[in-house]
């Protein structure tokens, strides 16, 4: 090869790099630090304030570690009934809730009419209510109708309402996705209704149903507005919490939610790596 052959290759010049690539990954970059930071910093805060010997929250007003806030919990009454009454009625929301949604979601699929569209607005208009008006209106009607007073029940019966609106639309998502052969096939061979959603159609929602379960006991213990106006006289946790602020809060209120986002995120990593293992046995098997 001689130098005039050589010398148009080797003085190509060099690719220029992409600026405008290089200035989209920065935008996105600092766009995402903002929102994390935005999400998270509140809640380091909180944690940091549940550790400060300070008799009111703070996590700049530094006096010292401290666990008393955290052992102080189980020697008020109000927030151990309080719990007690939040668990009582995520319970009960969930045993309404997951079979009202159930049935609503498999009405809006399998049912062929006009008045789907019509059904499906009405079933998904509680989410869109505030929780002000359920409230009221559940505790008003069950005291003028049946004569319950407020209370519990109520405050269940409240939270159900909307809640199951959030399962219901999960199981439609579910259920869309589902293959009708095998139902269809099963109801040929001479299976009864009841026999082809307990063997196929369930099984197959077994997943959204814990999941369904999951979500609506979050949304029902920290449910306030819809709690707040139907549960009368009682109380759970989180209207303790918020009748106490007009007092001033105390550290022990960052201490629940620090233990709130412990369980949290123990819940989500037991719900991980057990999805993990079902994938695995699905990919397996």
């Amino acid at each position: 090869m001689t130098a005039e052959t050589a010398t148009p290759a080797a003085a190509a010049p060099a690719a220029r790099p992409s600026t405008g690539r290089d200035w989209s990954d920065a935008v996105l970059n600092a766009y995402l630090a903002v929102f994390f930071a935005y999400l998270f910093l509140p809640l380091l805060l909180m944690v940091a304030a549940a550790f400060n010997a300070s008799p009111t929250p703070s996590a700049t007003d530094w006096q010292g570690f401290t666990l008393d806030w955290f052992r102080q919990l189980p020697r008020d009454q109000r927030f151990v009934q309080g719990l007690g009454h939040s668990l009582l009625i995520a319970t009960g929301v969930i045993v309404l809730a997951i079979p009202l949604g159930l049935s609503g979601a498999l009405i809006l699929t399998r049912l062929q009419s006009r008045s789907t569209t019509t059904l499906y607005t009405i079933l998904v208009s509680p989410i869109l209510t505030p929780g002000i008006v359920l409230g009221v209106t559940t505790m008003i009607f069950w005291r003028d109708t049946f004569g319950v007073e407020a209370g519990l029940f109520t405050a269940a019966v409240a939270q159900a309402t909307f809640i199951a609106s959030y399962c219901m639309l999960m199981f439609m998502a579910r259920l869309q996705r589902q293959d009708r052969v095998l139902e269809e096939a099963a109801l040929d061979l001479g299976a009864s209704p009841v026999l082809v959603f307990r063997r196929i159609t369930l099984p197959f929602l077994m997943p959204t149903i814990l999941t369904a379960a999951f979500i609506s006991f979050l949304q029902s213990i920290e449910n306030y507005n819809t709690t707040f106006f139907a549960i009368g006289s009682s109380w759970t946790l989180v209207t303790e919490i918020g009748s106490r602020m007009r007092f001033g809060l105390s550290p022990m209120v960052n201490a629940i939610g620090v233990l709130f986002v412990v369980l949290t995120v123990v819940a989500a990593l037991i719900w991980a790596a057990a999805r993990r293992r079902e994938l695995a046995r699905l990919a397996s098997g």
